[in-house]
């Protein structure tokens, strides 16, 4: 029987990339299929914020459990984002659920992570980023938040372009990578929290901005680059 949104005879859902159908998909390569796009784990239909996280997401849940994230594939489709703002909520609201879970060398970067996207989210005014979530998140680790305050103390301002090209990407590994190494209950169940977590934040923005205008040469840029190893601040 198909679940809704996802028609029969599709791929099963596999970890990695894969040249074609026949080989198998992850969730973003289906989500292309499902668009009506050429075959990629990066199609246009998605943030590429959003679709790193459902790549990550996908490769780190196990073969068992993935099956459960075939739901959520519709939901990705034509999820553009719309600027800076866009992408530090959801990248904070990802980083906030994950932080008091993973182990702590992760929570020390994520903890640099979110002090960064406060700060940045002060800078621009943001009013969709939930700053008082950054804040209780960071009140549940206060050994790593004082690691990070210290190591952070008289650096210079995060640049917005330094966010979208290092900073953020590096904290959604972080967010994915920690919590499948450090949930003893049910990583599964976590890992696909922290999707469902990023999708409502995209539905919230949608409720109050105008979704759809990403910068050109930003995703240009973006599709050239793969994430680095996480240096988030």
């Amino acid at each position: 029987m198909a679940i809704r949104g996802i028609p029969d005879g599709l791929p099963v859902l596999s970890r990695g990339k894969h040249r074609s159908p026949r080989h198998g998909a992850c969730f973003m390569e289906m989500a292309s299929l499902l668009a009506n796009e050429p075959w990629s784990d990066r199609p246009r239909c998605t943030h590429p914020l959003l679709a790193q996280l459902a790549r990550l997401v996908n490769d780190y849940t196990s073969d068992a459990g993935r099956a459960d994230l075939v739901v959520m594939i519709p939901e990705v489709i034509g999820v553009r984002g719309d600027g800076l703002e866009w992408e530090l909520a959801l990248v904070a609201t990802v980083a906030v659920q994950a932080v008091y879970d993973v182990p702590e060398p992760q929570q020390r970067t994520l903890a640099a992570g979110l002090l960064r996207c406060d700060e940045l989210a002060t800078t621009i005014g943001a009013t969709t980023v939930d700053r008082a979530a950054i804040h209780a998140a960071l009140e549940q680790v206060p050994s790593p938040t004082r690691w990070a305050q210290g190591f952070l103390d008289g650096a210079a301002p995060l640049k917005p372009r330094a966010f979208q090209r290092h900073s953020a990407p590096a904290m959604l590994v972080c967010s994915v990578r920690g919590t499948a190494e450090a949930a003893a209950v049910d990583p599964d169940a976590r890992l696909r929290g922290l999707l469902r977590t990023a999708l409502g934040t995209t539905r919230q923005a949608e409720a109050s901005q105008s979704i759809g205008r990403s910068s050109s040469a930003y995703e240009t840029d973006w599709r050239r680059r793969r994430p680095s190893a996480p240096t988030a601040y």
